[in-house]
């Protein structure tokens, strides 16, 4: 039975809701709205533990919007899942009044296991009747503030969620005084790789990283990285779905971004303004993934964690 729901996913770098028509025994999903704010609610997280007011009342304003969205579609179901940075912070709570005052419900905090499942069944529900596509897959979700790692068949083996985001890695190797390095210093590249080969040891531990057959991508850096290959004109999520970028293409966007000033990164066409100083450091982390696994390509995915929470209220 197809059921009309509303899944929120509160991130380190943004806001995203999709409201869709889901079929959970068919696992058919139909979009009727999906959208993304970029509200750094992460801000600061890194250093200081707490989530800055600013930063909440950028979330607020965006679960404003969201709020008459939901409302206008007639959701019969809604649920708001948050990641890294409120997991982090000493004041989440005055986040989840905010969420709860605005929205009705209360924000799950979700672990990075949870996470990680949720965006494998977002990312693979579709592509696993592709027979082109090798398993097992590596799902990655390259994040604000972590990275999730999983890796399965038609169901989750093993995962793990590591401190490593485009978020978190600028503002730790690349800010200083308020500013970010424009472009990234030699070495601040090399302490920014030092930093993703630690988390990657880190992951291995738990995820057999190299014995995917199919790596998928997801999130913002990812995206954004095959709209860069694909010189598009502006971002186009039918063309980046499911598209495939070689590993020599993500080293030459790779190399591009993160030798290029703001200005020059601000200029490309299908970049969100939100990601020009954070997306050196996403692209880095995907590179490295490649390098470490061997993988020829990436295959992009626009369906994620979104997806997999929708998949569950529907069932739910």
């Amino acid at each position: 039975m197809t059921r009309r729901v509303a899944a929120i996913d509160c991130g380190t770098n943004s806001i995203r809701l999709l409201v869709a028509d889901v079929d959970p025994e068919t696992g058919q999903l139909v979009d009727l709205d999906r959208r993304m704010t970029i509200v750094r609610l992460g801000q600061g997280v890194d250093r200081t533990g707490r989530l800055a007011p600013e930063a909440l009342e950028r979330t607020f304003a965006a679960c404003r919007d969201y709020a008459a969205i939901i409302k206008e579609h007639g959701a019969e179901r809604l649920r708001f899942v948050a990641t890294s940075a409120s997991r982090d912070a000493s004041n989440r709570d005055d986040f989840v009044r905010g969420v709860v005052d605005i929205l009705g419900v209360e924000p799950e905090v979700i672990t990075g296991d949870q996470e990680a499942e949720l965006s494998f069944t977002g990312a693979t529900k579709e592509l696993t009747g592709s027979d082109h596509l090798a398993k097992p897959y590596l799902v990655v979700d390259i994040g604000g503030g972590s990275t999730e790692f999983v890796v399965g068949d038609d169901q989750v083996r093993a995962a793990r969620s590591v401190d490593i985001g485009c978020v978190r890695l600028t503002e730790r190797h690349l800010v200083h005084d308020g500013k970010v390095s424009d472009p990234p210093t030699p070495d601040e590249i090399t302490a920014m790789r030092a930093d993703i080969e630690a988390a990657l040891d880190l992951a291995e531990k738990t995820v057999p990283l190299r014995e995917a057959r199919t790596l998928v991508g997801l999130a913002g850096s990812v995206t954004t990285i095959s709209a860069i290959a694909q010189n598009l004109p502006a971002y186009d999520t039918e063309a980046i779905h499911h598209s495939r970028v070689s590993h020599d293409r993500v080293r030459e966007i790779t190399d591009s971004l993160l030798h290029s000033t703001h200005a020059e990164r601000a200029t490309i066409p299908s970049m969100h303004p939100g990601r020009v100083d954070v997306i050196g450091a996403g692209a880095l982390v995907l590179l490295s993934i490649m390098e470490r696994i061997g993988a020829e390509e990436v295959v992009v995915s626009e369906h994620d964690i979104l997806d997999g929470i929708a998949f569950q209220v529907a069932a739910g």
